[in-house]
Order: structure tokens, then sequence, then C-alpha cells
């Protein structure tokens, strides 16, 4: 009797640890903030994105892009702005990390500049037009998480805009090198 006392008690035990496992595992960290620290140094562009894991091989989320002050003659657009909604498909055996590839849809907002030389004046005048289009697009990337959360990833990709206007680029970019935690 007491030996099936203990044996019941054993297995019930057992059974509990292996039903705590399984729990653990679906809790794993799912949301993640991140900073495109690229795009702030490079462009003065403020890019911060969430991202929630569906399971270890897919996740969704949004990025905003702000322009913090990009004046240069670099570019003839000037993002003001965009909203990217993505969906990525990672193909690692990592949970949610390793190669992805990664479909966005952009809603982006900018300025096309021209440059004019006034001959009366002697000086150059610049001029914009703003424009606001919406981009479908593909990326590709990897990304990689410490045992503690932090996380870094490159990516970069290529959209087209469908409703291009005279003033709005026919190719939208995204891209860069994101800092973040997984949480």
């Amino acid at each position: 009797m007491n030996r099936l006392f203990v044996l019941c008690l054993l297995l019930i035990l057992y059974g509990n640890t292996l039903f705590s496992q399984d729990t653990i595992l679906d809790d794993k960290d799912r949301d993640e903030l991140k900073i495109n620290a690229f795009n702030l140094i490079a462009f003065k562009y403020i890019d911060v994105a969430y991202e929630h894991i569906l399971h270890e091989e897919a996740s969704f989320g949004i990025s905003f892009l702000i322009n913090a002050g990009n004046d240069d003659d670099i570019f003839d657009y000037y993002r003001q702005y965009s909203i990217t909604p993505f969906y990525r498909r990672y193909f690692s055996k990592g949970f949610a990390s390793g190669f992805f590839v990664e479909g966005f849809g952009m809603l982006n907002s900018g300025e096309e500049d021209f440059f004019d030389f006034n001959e009366i004046t002697q000086e150059t005048v610049r001029t914009g037009e703003t424009y606001t289009d919406f981009a479908l697009g593909i990326s590709v990337g990897g990304k990689f998480i410490s045992k503690k959360g932090f996380i870094a990833e490159v990516y970069g990709g290529l959209g087209r805009n469908f409703f291009s206007t005279d003033f709005s680029p026919e190719v939208v970019g995204r891209g860069g090198v994101s800092l973040g935690f997984r949480f």
C-alpha cells in the first residue's frame, strides 16, 4: 500500500513537472521593441518598431519612422514619415530568430526638392512638392538575440509605390540595424 501511494505520488509530481515545463515554453517572451540605430545616425530618422511573435517561425509588427531634421542634399526625396506594418517568416532553429524574409506595406509621405537658379538674384532657390503614397515590398535579414533578451537585427529591402504621382518616388527602401529588447 505504501509503495502504491509513493508510486502514485511520484507519477503526479512527474506529470505536474511535465505540464509546468510546457507552460513555461508557451510563456516565452513574445513582444519586442526596437529602434533603428542606423537610420538615426545616417539619416536623422527616428525609426521605432514593435513586433509580436505568433510562434517560433512567424511574427508581425509595425514600424513608425519620423524625419528628425534631414536637410541633406544627398537625396531628391525627403521622407517625412512612414508607417510600415510587416509580417516575418523565420528559417532558423531558434525561437523567432536568425534568417528571415519579410513582406511589408508602407504608407510614406515626403517631399521632392527642386533647385532653380534665379538669374536676377543670382541665387539658387529650393522648392519642394509633397507626396503621400503606399508601397508593398519585401525585405530579408537576420535577427540575433542574447539569453537576456537583447536584440540586434540587420535587414534591407525594397518596395514599390502604387499611387506614384509626379512627385513620389517609384521605389522606397526599408532597412537598417535595429537594437532592442524582447519582453
